[in-house]
């Protein structure tokens, strides 16, 4: 399984480094030196990481053959791509992939169904689960733990506790979403990304 581990930003300096934006939460495993990955778009890889480095808080890549700021710049926004076993999971059992958490239902503590996961943004101060409603809405959930306080992988739901004014719960309703799916044969597999959450964190691996 292929999973988005980080986007590439504004070259650094003159010999061939570049700025990412990290979208896994475990850049010293994805985006170590030696790792080859996958790019969107394809033309631009695959790349293998040739060193990397912490520089005024952002993660710095320098890879094999790119040896120049015009290089590095020519790779600006491109997607770097890890595979991942789908069955790998984190060490932490309060953790998850980001291809764990899309597509669970997201309810409240009574039941009440508020959406269904559809994407996952990870921000540098904490991840946000982009729930889609009942009625084709959407809904921004902070991933932190006073807010949702429990994943339940078996039942394919996040239990929540919004704070007032966070959900408009008189649109809510109550019934799964993925019951009224199956009735309609639209149910697809569910996959947080390769960001893995712990509290108040970030293709997803």
């Amino acid at each position: 399984m292929q999973l988005v581990v980080a986007r590439i930003g504004r070259a650094h300096g003159i010999k061939g480094e570049v700025t990412v934006e990290v979208r896994t939460d475990e850049p010293e495993l994805r985006l170590a030196p030696g790792a080859v990955l996958a790019t969107d778009p394809a033309s631009a890889g695959p790349l293998t990481i040739e060193t990397g480095r912490v520089h005024s808080g952002r993660l710095l890549l320098r890879f094999e053959g790119v040896r120049d700021r015009n290089a590095a710049e020519a790779l600006r926004n491109t997607l770097l791509i890890a595979e991942v076993d789908p069955a790998e999971l984190p060490e932490d059992p309060e953790e998850f992939y980001d291809h764990q958490l899309i597509d669970l239902d997201v309810v409240l503590a009574d039941g009440t169904a508020i959406g269904r996961i559809t994407e996952i943004t990870h921000l540098p101060s904490q991840d946000l689960f982009i729930v889609e409603r009942p009625d084709g809405g959407e809904v921004m959930i902070p991933f932190v733990e006073e807010i949702v306080t429990e994943i339940d992988l078996e039942e394919q739901r996040a239990v929540i506790a919004p704070p007032p004014g966070l959900i408009d719960e008189t649109q809510a309703v109550i019934a799964s979403s993925r019951d009224e799916d199956a009735a309609d044969g639209v149910r697809e597999g569910g996959t947080r990304a390769d960001g893995t959450w712990a509290s108040g964190s970030g293709e997803d691996a």
